[in-house]
């Protein structure tokens, strides 16, 4: 038997293979990296949903004043009822 004489097409062919397999691992080994240190930092992480969030928010200097009395919305029972009291006075 005759021994098997390798290409140099393949050669080239092996060596490009092994330095995309190279980039390929380099790519993995870095998103790991950022996603661990990105967990292991213990931050309160919040994802994006394209709405505000009131979390996300500065607190206002001023706030308005607390009302006593609940305000009912409008067309529910609660503000029917308190529209037929005030005007049955």
């Amino acid at each position: 038997m005759l021994p098997q004489v390798e290409h140099e097409l393949h050669k080239r062919r092996r060596s490009r293979n092994i330095g995309l397999l190279v980039v390929l691992l380099g790519f993995v080994a870095l998103v790991f990296g950022l996603s661990v240190v990105k967990i292991t930092q213990g931050d309160m992480m919040q994802g994006y949903d394209h709405r505000p969030r009131a979390s996300m928010l500065p607190a206002d200097p001023n706030p308005p004043a607390r009302n006593s009395a609940p305000v009912a919305a409008p067309g529910t029972p609660a503000a029917e009822q308190g529209g037929a009291a005030e005007a049955g006075q």
